[in-house]
């Protein structure tokens, strides 16, 4: 087998078994979060606005495929990010720990994914994964600790 034939099959098997992480690590985000989204009362607080913007990104990363490769999930890396700063500049100070916690996983993700080679070893895939499983974690804590606070629209009777 040729060099160029080895890489090839080398970064596919890395961009399938990045997808499969990816998608296990979204299928506990979409367990997570299911079900936690704001309501449009003017009451609410604003964080209730932040904390379904995030839950949206974290599910994002159910769109992700072997094709969506380690820059797509970079990107919605970054959108995680993003969508986490904001929610805790507006919720740090009513749920500190929360917030941390937060803060914490997804600056660790964030760190694991910036070391993702284009060909993926499976060491740095579990890595990904299990920092993934974190940042889940810690919005399914933040959404539980908010759940009086941010109610979902539709209650079960």
């Amino acid at each position: 087998m040729s060099g160029a034939a080895r890489h090839a099959g080398g970064r596919a098997r890395g961009s399938l078994v990045l997808g499969a992480a990816a998608g296990l690590a979204a299928f506990g985000a979409l367990a997570a979060v299911a079900g936690c989204s704001s309501s449009s009362t003017s009451s609410i607080p604003a964080y209730c606005t932040d904390r379904t913007n995030l839950q949206n990104s974290v599910k994002g990363l159910t769109s992700l495929n072997a094709s969506s490769g380690v820059s797509g999930l970079q990107a919605q890396i970054k959108k995680i990010q993003s969508d986490a700063t904001a929610l805790v500049n507006s919720a740090k100070s009513d749920f500190p720990s929360q917030t941390s916690a937060i803060t914490s996983s997804v600056n660790t993700l964030e760190n694991s994914v910036k070391t993702l080679s284009s060909s993926p070893s499976t060491a740095q895939i579990t890595t990904v994964a299990k920092d993934a499983s974190a940042v889940v974690t810690s919005v399914h804590n933040f959404a539980s600790a908010t759940a009086s606070k941010c109610p979902s629209p539709s209650s079960s009777s």
